[in-house]
């Protein structure tokens, strides 16, 4: 092996965690309202995992699409529409969840769509709701913390660890965001992402 073999093998490498097993793709979706921009948000179904929880439409990236092309696809099919009705105006920052997973995040208009006329997939979703964005312009989130302590499975070799059983791993002090919107409870990743593209909007502060 030689530094060219290298150079060819990672010339169109794509950066991705290091750890990464699944990763998903997640669209931010802008809808205009009488002359207002909204966010949708789904409230999901109870036929999948974490029913009645309250997401951005996404889902799994396949092996043969990008990012971008999996947030488009999973919005279209979740939100019955033409991906011709998906304007991408920006990838957004990265997120990932305490479980391990990583997940790339897409700011999308949806256009030429009637907002009183949106339909949506029985199977994933239960709800749609629109949020105007001077809400979140003029509303932080509240934000508490998650605290989460290491705990080894029985046959982890400590005996190839300085110390040992006694190793300093520290913990994660995870921060988790809420948004109360009327009866609606916006939280947890799909919050941190709200608040993540708020705060591009506002120079890196929550409120304009």
């Amino acid at each position: 092996m030689n530094i060219e073999y290298i150079r060819n093998k990672l010339k169109n490498l794509r950066p991705k965690p290091v750890d990464e097993e699944v990763s998903f793709a997640v669209l931010v979706p802008l809808i205009e309202i009488d002359g207002e921009l909204n966010l949708i948000y789904e409230v999901r179904s109870n036929s999948i995992a974490q029913p009645g929880e309250i997401s951005f439409p996404g889902g799994r990236i396949e092996d043969d699409e990008s990012p971008m092309e999996a947030a488009i696809r999973e919005t279209s099919e979740e939100l019955l529409i033409n991906k011709n009705n998906i304007e991408i105006i920006s990838e957004l920052h990265y997120a990932a969840s305490k479980s391990g997973y990583f997940l790339f995040t897409f700011l999308g208009l949806i256009k030429d769509v009637d907002p009183y006329e949106m339909d949506f997939n029985e199977d994933e979703v239960s709800e749609l709701f629109f949020v105007p964005l001077s809400f979140f312009l003029e509303n932080e989130p509240e934000k508490y913390y998650m605290n989460y302590y290491p705990q080894a499975d029985k046959n982890f070799p400590y005996h190839m660890v300085n110390n040992g059983k006694d190793y300093d791993w520290g913990n994660i002090r995870y921060p988790v965001y809420f948004y109360k919107y009327y009866d609606y409870i916006i939280w947890g990743l799909t919050a941190k992402i709200t608040y993540s593209f708020i705060k591009e909007l506002t120079n890196g502060n929550g409120k304009r």
